[in-house]
């Protein structure tokens, strides 16, 4: 077979590999077996056949039309990668969570067949799609994975060596976990639970990957049973002490191929727990239909989102870590600029990183730097490339760096502004509202259990004040030298209140409001902070927000006449704290003479 080497090629493709199959439409999400986030090269399907690189995004296909869904993070970005591939752009809000179906309902005669590939299709989803598209009287087949047959040079799926998590980063073996585990399913009745997460997975084994770019994870699936636990992973992957190491944990080693076939000879009289959103359809479908299922988040969400004692005595350190690196980059960054020395957006994440990889205990990036200037700052997951970067040198205004580190001692996101040559009174505004939303958000108390989405208003109220206001979340939840991305907590209105999303003691949250004025400028300020408990009260249970990031904000983007008192306090004592800790570490004397300007009161 040829290369297909353009997205028009490429749908050119799947259209006959549909006739061939007898499926009228295509639904092609961004997901693998295991329904991440970031996905290993083999899975990711949707960039191979649209061409679109964001990291989000639903393609469905028929014989005479293709749309691209991507939120509003993605706008910008999917309309320029999109341009004279045949497929149009859907712009997708939480609204309208059932769009992309109705879409195919409308453009498909009554009797068509819509194909998806069931390995990488949520049953969550699949059940949706398949009432949907059952109203319009279609059918959903989801037996093969017609890429298959039309992906030349397809990645390989990852073989990477998989390790252990120990050596003092974590006091707790898996088997403790393991024991919590089963507590937890006794409390809902399940004797089985099964699961297909790669955090979630990571977290409970102790052991860590690198299956997954920015994510320190492996490919496995797992079923745990009041008596068992079983791993199923490609054992060439495990040295021998290590394997032992699982056993005595109470875990065998399976091939990671026969998960299926495991969960196929299940006794289906004994209940199993899982999450229709965390496990596939082809996964779910080899139980038996009258197996009685236990649908709700999986325990292991809930547990490691809230941090130790122990963790979070490690994430401060690493913070100071990272943020000597931060401060050794933009000390860097300023003497560049100053002497005019070339600096584009791909020297930024050159720079970092490499600042970055420094540090002890540095393993990785936690995502794809985002270094923004001007108009390419208000695209939200801007990622420069050779092909398409900006020059920062010589130039006026507002450059974002949203970045992040995975240390063994834990996971970093941040996003600083910069400013470059002459900024504007509008751009100060602009950067001071953003600012306001952070300070608010950071020094709330809140009872405990709240949803977290109920939080949000807190911090747009500012920006809301004045008309203005940003598409994405506030706030997600983050990893212990995990994904930079986890739940269940999420700070976004759009995402409704339940209670899987309460916040709890321990847990780890980014704060980072935002504004984009397309084709002008972006700003975004990100901190990480932890939930802490505060003093008890006759009116229950109270938490606060303890900042664990460090790294100045830089105050020559701020209006201090739109700060109040006590917001000049919060920054001025942050800062405070950022200068004592950061400098208490080994800073060259550019970093250092940086970081004491920076921390300057305001």
């Amino acid at each position: 077979m040829t290369t297909l080497s353009s997205p028009a090629d490429r749908l050119q493709a799947l259209r006959q590999a549909m006739s061939d199959h007898g499926l009228d439409g295509w639904w092609q999400p961004s997901s693998d077996p295991h329904l991440s986030e970031y996905l290993p090269g083999y899975w990711q399907g949707r960039e191979w056949l649209s061409g679109f690189t964001g990291s989000v995004g639903l393609l469905t296909v028929t014989q005479d039309s293709a749309g691209l869904w991507v939120d509003s993070r993605y706008w910008v970005q999917a309309a320029q990668q999109l341009e004279g591939s045949g497929i149009e752009l859907k712009k997708w809000t939480p609204s309208e969570a059932t769009a992309p179906m109705q879409w195919l309902a409308e453009h498909l005669p009554t009797g068509s067949t819509v194909g998806a590939d069931g390995d990488v299709l949520a049953l969550k989803t699949a059940r949706r799609l398949k009432e949907v598209l059952g109203n319009h009287q279609l059918s959903l087949d989801t037996s093969r994975d017609l890429l298959s047959a039309i992906w030349t040079h397809r990645p390989a799926l990852p073989d990477a060596p998989v390790t252990a998590y120990a050596g003092g980063w974590s006091n707790e073996p898996a088997s403790a976990r393991l024991a919590d585990l089963r507590h937890a399913m006794k409390d809902v009745g399940a004797e089985v639970h099964f699961l297909s997460s790669l955090d979630d997975i990571a977290w409970l084994t102790q052991l860590r990957g690198s299956d997954v770019d920015y994510n320190p994870v492996f490919l496995a699936h797992m079923i745990v049973t009041a008596d068992q636990a079983t791993l199923f992973i490609n054992s060439a992957r495990l040295d021998g002490a290590l394997t032992t190491a699982l056993e005595q944990e109470g875990i065998a080693i399976a091939p990671y191929e026969t998960a299926a076939t495991a969960v196929a000879a299940l006794d289906p009289h004994l209940p199993i727990l899982l999450d229709p959103a965390r496990v596939t359809l082809l996964l779910a479908g080899e139980l038996s239909d009258d197996t009685p299922l236990i649908e709700q988040i999986q325990p292991t969400t809930r547990a490691k989102a809230c941090k130790s004692e122990n963790d979070l005595a490690h994430i401060r350190d690493t913070m100071e870590e990272d943020g000597v690196a931060l401060c050794e980059f933009f000390g860097w960054l300023d003497e560049a600029l100053a002497a005019g020395t070339e600096v584009t957006e791909l020297t930024i994440d050159e720079v970092l990183t490499g600042e970055r990889a420094k540090r002890p205990y540095f393993v990785s990036p936690s995502f794809p730097t985002i270094a923004g200037f001007n108009a390419n700052g208000a695209l939200p997951h801007y990622r420069a490339t050779q092909e398409q970067h900006s020059s920062i040198t010589g130039g006026d205004g507002l450059l974002l760096i949203d970045s992040g580190g995975q240390y063994l001692g834990g996971t970093t996101d941040i996003t600083r502004m910069v400013p470059v040559g002459h900024v504007s009174t509008e751009q100060r505004d602009d950067v001071t509202r953003v600012l306001k939303g952070t300070i608010a958000l950071s020094r709330i108390h809140f009872p405990r259990h709240i949803p977290a989405p109920q939080l949000d208003a807190i911090a747009r109220a500012p920006l809301w004040q004045e008309g203005l206001d940003y598409g994405h979340g506030t706030g997600h939840g983050v990893g212990y030298f995990l994904n930079v991305h986890e739940g269940p907590q999420v700070i976004s209105w759009q995402a409704g209140s339940d209670s899987t999303t309460a916040m709890e003691p321990g847990m780890i949250t980014s704060i980072e409001p935002g504004l984009y004025r397309e084709g002008q400028w972006g700003i975004r300020i990100e901190n990480l902070v932890a939930n802490r408990s505060s003093n008890p009260s006759d009116f229950g249970e109270f938490l606060y927000f303890e900042t664990l990031t460090l790294c100045p904000i830089d105050t020559r983007l701020i209006n201090p006449l739109l700060l109040n008192d006590d917001e000049r306090t919060w920054l001025n004592t942050y800062h405070r704290e950022v200068y004592e800790r950061l400098s208490a570490r080994r800073l060259s004397d550019r970093a250092l003479t940086w970081l004491q300007q920076r921390t300057l009161p305001v």
